[in-house]
């Protein structure tokens, strides 16, 4: 499929068609990149998207626990010198 360039005051913009517009689940937002001379353009992905699930597993396991070699090894000002407010 081509899409015309057009002129929107200094800068350039394509329309992009209902049907494409839709299949893309666009919104109000799009990410832009361009990767090799080439535009794309897709959804916004959501920071932290699954994390949920994933600590909820992790939890589930018992895989959401600090490693006793990691503990051992940290050093005495870390529960020395903090305040916890």
């Amino acid at each position: 499929m081509k899409a015309s360039i057009i002129k929107i005051g200094n800068s350039r913009g394509i329309r992009i068609p209902k049907p494409v517009f839709e299949q893309c689940g666009f919104e109000d937002e799009v990410e832009l990149a361009v990767q090799d001379k080439e535009l794309v353009i897709r959804s916004p992905r959501i920071p932290r998207e699954g994390w949920e699930v994933a600590f909820k597993s992790m939890a589930e396991s018992g895989d959401d626990v600090l490693p006793l070699s990691v503990a051992e090894e940290m050093p005495p000002w870390d529960d020395q010198e903090w305040e916890w407010k």
